[in-house]
């Protein structure tokens, strides 16, 4: 019997498409972020100062050959802040979205797999959650955890979940009924194991664009958060943090502003492309979720 499954589960492919090129922004939004994450990782040996030292005789300078991108109202040198700063925006917004990708893809499979009473709750339970804006759930969880980037992750991994759980539902309910399912339950298959194997499978390529989607989407609540004072907390540098502290001083420098935008939407841009990339390799069709 147990030989029959595993052949069963041999004929089975992880995925039914044609293999295609790696695409051209798959490769340039690829090489992008890895040069973000790499100046990230290695913000210790890059940034030219210490990004919480102050040199208040250079407060609001403008890029110099001393300070690359300019100083802030308190003389920190904006290309160092810049360079920790992007830490915590890829690790909370990332680490967001894959914890939103577990849990969302869990529930989708029971929620489609057994479907009737689970289905019902499962689903009100994620309906309720789309209701909530993600700032009213940050603002929540900042009342009852106190600010920083605990309660940012979890904000922006709950208003993600309800997303994962709906493709992976909608594909659950495609696939339960399908004759390879059949078989594999005709044969003894339990159902963790038909979930595992027979159906989980199908939806990998999905998931795996709908995280890409959702990263770009992730960076930019992160930095908003912290924007308004919610996420990393000073003295450590964030780039919405960074941002927030040089809006009151545009009109005497605008190096201090400037940059954070542009490094946020570098960084959106990369795993933008990244995600019309996969979408295009994995569905050559050009098909949406």
């Amino acid at each position: 019997m147990m030989a029959a499954i595993e052949a069963l589960d041999a004929s089975i492919p992880l995925a039914k498409r044609t293999r295609a090129p790696l695409d051209r922004r798959l490769i340039v939004g690829g090489t992008g972020l890895a040069v973000i994450v790499l100046a990230a990782l290695f913000a210790p040996l890059l940034a030219p100062f210490d990004p919480i030292v102050q040199h208040l005789d250079s407060r609001l300078q403008g890029p110099s050959g001393t300070f690359l991108l300019g100083t802030d109202n308190l003389g920190r040198d904006t290309l160092s802040r810049l360079l920790y700063g992007l830490r915590p925006s890829l690790v909370s917004g990332l680490a967001a979205v894959a914890i939103a990708a577990v849990v969302g893809t869990s529930l989708g499979l029971l929620a489609g797999y057994f479907g009737r009473w689970l289905d019902a709750v499962l689903s009100r339970m994620l309906d309720l959650l789309i209701a909530w804006p993600m700032i009213f759930l940050a603002l929540a969880l900042v009342l009852l955890l106190g600010p920083g980037p605990f309660g940012v992750v979890l904000a922006i991994a709950l208003a993600e979940v309800p997303i994962f759980a709906r493709v992976m539902r909608a594909i659950t309910l495609s696939s339960v009924r399908g004759e390879h399912v059949e078989a594999a339950r005709s044969m003894g298959a339990s159902g963790v194991r038909i979930m595992r194997r027979h159906i989980f499978p199908f939806a990998v390529s999905p998931l795996l664009v709908q995280f890409a989607i959702a990263a770009p989407l992730a960076v930019v609540a992160e930095a908003s958060l912290s924007y308004l004072g919610l996420g990393t907390q000073p003295p450590t540098p964030s780039l919405g943090s960074i941002l927030s502290d040089a809006e009151l001083y545009l009109s005497q420098s605008y190096s201090a502003a400037v940059f954070p935008v542009l490094t946020i939407a570098l960084l959106v841009l990369c795993l933008t492309l990244i995600a019309d990339g996969l979408q295009k390799m994995l569905d050559p069709r050009g098909g949406n979720l």
